[in-house]
């Protein structure tokens, strides 16, 4: 075994077989896989319980799809990098799981390395996707900004966009998580979430596109 990687990995997959050798891969490169199964409902059970640092989830899988799986996820509160791995290049299915809030969207012919390498980087707050979706991706993003702000606002949850609305009005996170009754890594999470969904790398860019839609102007009547 390689020098140990301080990560620690839930892997959720129908198949028992890229399963197994997912989970013999990675632990030969030192990360530790804390659970791997079989079940989206199990899957999200399991990352309560445990709180891994990644969970790696298959896209196509029967009762609960991946999808459903990373909407739980988020629902729940689960904090961990969330990446697809997946054999689905599709624009819609790749657009879909960066919008629902994955880290990442990965093919599942991507080099052993290479993997390895797509983990670390989302663990350290990269969006990671396979090489071969960088022009899918590229076309994702152009859209995005065709549709304009109100467009993407209208796109977030009514958590993010309340929480949007505080960031609108110049409030902290801690002053934000007063307000809505929720913890401080609550609203991280939401806050990462919005600047994926709006395509922007800054809360203060969130800010401003808010601001140029009169979001903040609801926060003040309501104080």
């Amino acid at each position: 075994m390689g020098r140990l990687i301080d990560m620690r990995v839930l892997l959720i997959d129908d198949h028992t077989l890229f399963r197994e050798g997912l989970t013999a891969l990675l632990v030969r490169r030192g990360i530790e896989v804390i659970a791997a199964v079989s079940d989206g409902a199990e899957g999200v059970r399991v990352a309560r319980e445990t709180a891994p640092d990644v969970i790696l989830v298959d896209l196509c899988m029967p009762a609960m799809d991946g999808i459903e799986v990373l909407a739980s996820l988020r629902r729940e509160g689960v904090r961990a990098c969330i990446i697809m791995v997946t054999t689905s290049p599709h624009e819609r299915d790749l657009a879909q799981a960066l919008r629902g809030g994955a880290q990442g969207y990965l093919l599942k012919d991507i080099e052993p390395d290479d993997l390895v390498v797509a983990l670390k980087r989302a663990v350290a707050g990269e969006t990671v996707v396979s090489a071969q979706l960088t022009d899918t991706l590229a076309r994702i993003v152009s859209g995005a900004e065709r549709a304009g702000p109100h467009t993407l606002i209208a796109e977030l949850t009514p958590r993010e966009h309340e929480i949007l609305k505080h960031l609108a009005a110049g409030s902290s996170n801690k002053a934000i998580a007063r307000a809505l009754a929720i913890t401080d890594g609550t609203v991280k999470l939401h806050v990462k979430s919005i600047l994926r969904k709006l395509k922007v790398s800054s809360r203060v860019e969130a800010a401003v596109m808010a601001v140029a839609q009169g979001l903040s102007r609801d926060v003040s009547r309501r104080s």
